[in-house]
């Protein structure tokens, strides 16, 4: 990974002072993954560094969170050949799911997965566009654990180290895996 591919990154994602609300400063990933060469280098990067950084041989599905972290996770799965598991907001799946509510730099949130999404043994990836607190990411961690699975690693994009997220999923035993941090 080159400083010249990480400032090309960072060049394409637009900057949205107060939002969602007052203080919060959103890191706008669609003008990056409008933009063909910005979206594929994004992916090249993060697989990059899970190949660097982990066993891909030992992972049997990536678990993606809802909603921009999907598009990541998809093209993932589908580069190294594996499973992929959607991780969605609360009352967003058609069959029996497993939840668990967390909080968020912003307020309070739930997520769910399909009971059968995880099967026992599954060694897992979870993919998200950014880390933040951590809050999403542990929640799907807690799910994929009751499900019997096992998380190896977490892959974002976006990684904002001031907020504290990499220390609590590292706690956890979880490797941290992101391209851009802030």
């Amino acid at each position: 990974m080159q400083e010249k591919d990480i400032a090309f990154l960072d060049s394409l994602i637009r900057r949205v002072p107060d939002f969602p609300k007052k203080g919060i400063l959103f890191y706008d990933i669609s003008t990056l993954l409008k933009d063909a060469k910005g979206f594929s280098l994004a992916i090249d990067l993060i697989a990059e560094k899970l190949v660097e950084n982990i066993n891909l041989d030992k992972i049997t599905k990536f678990l993606s969170i809802e909603s921009r972290g999907f598009i990541f996770g998809a093209a993932l799965a589908y580069r190294f050949k594996k499973g992929l598991v959607i991780v969605r907001k609360e009352g967003k799946l058609p069959a029996e799911t497993i939840s668990y509510s967390y909080g968020l730099e912003y307020g309070v949130a739930t997520v769910e997965m399909h009971v059968d999404a995880i099967e026992n043994g599954d060694i897992l990836v979870i993919v998200d566009d950014l880390l933040a607190t951590g809050g999403t990411a542990l929640a799907t961690l807690k799910l994929a654990e009751d499900l019997g699975g096992q998380v190896l690693a977490c892959a974002f994009l976006i990684e904002l180290e001031k907020l504290g997220g990499r220390k609590k999923l590292e706690e956890k035993g979880v490797k941290i895996i992101s391209v851009l941090k802030y």
